[in-house]
């Protein structure tokens, strides 16, 4: 029984990886033997994406319409509208891990806390270090407690120990640890665990100054809080000004692709920042402290405890944090592709769903099954569909022998396909105008040149899906597959 155990866990671990290399063999192989077959297929495979990128500007656009609503309400105005419940009597603990991040940066999101149009005394801040930047993490904790203490209700300081057990190195494990130590904090402050909100974020996030009125009256208003996370936007803007072209379209694809899922909750995952019950936080015994995609991980920690009966409601409300521009351009791109990486190693969510379904047998089979093929069909789409729309797709007309290449199918092919090219060419457009009109304030340093080369810079789009949404993401499943000294760790993103 165990030596199949082994296997089947194997198996799980392998699938993802298996299934796109077959996918490219076949495509190959179809190319050499069946060419027709192959040109049949790629133009099926590229009017599904058509109707596809359709469906997903739907709701883009759903949510941008949300998003430019809820901007023009008065949330903390609002928030005292309701009666059933007295919103002063909750409490909101902030949780900021963080890892080598210079002062400049943890400065700034202490900066944006202290603006937000909400009582501060209701704020708990754990600032999260790692003992493995024992001196360079107290230095700067030392700090940020002599100049924001007096803001706030509580700001905790937890070192998180190396070389705990059953734990990686990497953001979650340090959450992990600086939740059970926030715990201790408020047991001895004798609050309410029912009254407490919960938001984790990355240490460059800042907060848009109505973000917590926001979340507390969706707190608030929502029938079950304790069986929801909370999913905001997330821009990229703090140096949106500074950075290059490529690490730009890649920030603003990722904003875009969460505002997509915002308008579909049935698909939405906690990713980045997020927020949730502290309650149900100590029921799931926190983040988990052995992965590297804990920020998602945790909306499946809860939706299996609750067999199901769990929700993200989207917040159409941003968070801002840095693209990963460093100041060097080659050097940037190489942080990107790891960043990238890091997310597509979100994979591990797959065999984490199939190990742990068995032991929730209240859990509806239709949710088991929806949210099992919801993340292997992203997964996979994700590593195979830009290959396939932008490169493999001409693979079979160059590869035809003269009779194929005679046929009406394979002499209309290439028309077709830049047909449906230039009708995908909607999507590409929304997001250049979009990605304009969200932009913050201009630096006065900053010539108006810059605004064309913010529409101009959206035709690297299908370079920066392959090498920094396909290649990472096949490079992620791959090593799950292979296992071992493979295996991805914590990479964090660098700030500056």
């Amino acid at each position: 029984m165990k030596i199949k155990k082994i296997i089947t866990e194997q198996g799980f671990e392998i699938l993802p990886g298996f299934l796109i290399w077959l996918t490219f063999i076949l495509a190959i192989l179809a190319s050499i033997f069946a060419p027709l077959w192959a040109i049949y297929f790629i133009i099926i495979f590229d009017l599904y994406w058509l109707i596809r990128i359709y469906y997903l500007v739907i709701h883009l656009l759903t949510s941008w319409f949300h998003f430019k609503a809820d901007a023009k309400i008065n949330w903390l105005e609002k928030l005292k509208t309701i009666t059933e419940k007295n919103w002063q009597d909750y409490y909101h603990l902030i949780f900021l891990p963080t890892y080598k991040e210079p002062f400049a940066v943890i400065d700034k999101t202490f900066a944006t806390l202290i603006k937000v149009d909400y009582p501060t005394e209701k704020f708990i801040v754990i600032l999260a270090g790692e003992a493995r930047d024992k001196d360079n993490f107290l230095a700067i904790a030392q700090k940020i407690v002599n100049k924001y203490q007096s803001s706030f209700f509580k700001i905790l300081i937890t070192l998180h120990p190396q070389n705990l057990p059953d734990e990686i190195p990497g953001k979650g494990s340090n959450l992990n640890y600086a939740g059970y130590k926030a715990k201790e904090l408020i047991d001895e402050l004798c609050l309410s665990y029912e009254k407490i909100i919960v938001s984790s974020f990355d240490i460059d996030t800042c907060v848009y100054p109505q973000y917590f009125s926001y979340l507390t009256y969706k707190y608030l208003t929502h029938p079950h809080p304790e069986h929801a996370s909370f999913q905001p936007l997330a821009f990229y803007h703090n140096n949106v000004w500074e950075s290059d072209p490529v690490t730009r379209v890649v920030a603003n694809s990722t904003t875009f692709w969460l505002m997509t899922d915002l308008a579909r909750s049935e698909r939405l995952f906690t990713f980045s920042s997020h927020s949730m019950s502290f309650k149900t936080l100590v029921m799931v015994g926190f983040w988990q402290k052995d992965i590297v995609t804990e920020d998602s991980r945790i909306f499946l920690q809860c939706l299996l405890h609750f067999d199901g009966d769990y929700e993200v409601t989207p917040m159409y409300i941003p968070v801002s944090m840095n693209t990963v521009y460093m100041g060097n351009f080659w050097k940037s791109l190489v942080n990107q592709y790891k960043q990238m990486r890091r997310w597509a190693w979100g994979v591990e969510h797959i065999p984490y769903l199939l190990r742990n379904f068995k032991k929730h047998q209240k859990m509806p089979f239709k949710k088991k099954w929806y949210y099992f093929i919801n993340q292997l069909e992203g997964m996979y789409s994700w590593a195979t569909a830009p290959i396939l729309i932008f490169l493999l797709g001409r693979l079979p007309l160059l590869l035809a022998d003269k009779s194929v290449q005679s046929t009406m199918v394979a002499q209309n092919a290439p028309f077709i396909l830049q047909w449906l090219m230039n009708a995908a060419m909607i999507g590409l457009i929304l997001s250049a105008i979009f990605s304009t009109l969200i932009l913050p304030q201009k630096p006065a340093s900053k010539s108006w040149l810059y605004y064309p080369v913010m529409v101009l810079q959206w035709l690297l789009f299908p370079l920066t899906m392959i090498f920094f949404g396909s290649i990472p993401a096949i490079d992620s499943q791959t090593r799950l597959m292979l296992g071992g000294k493979f295996r991805l760790g914590f990479w964090s993103t660098e700030k500056k």
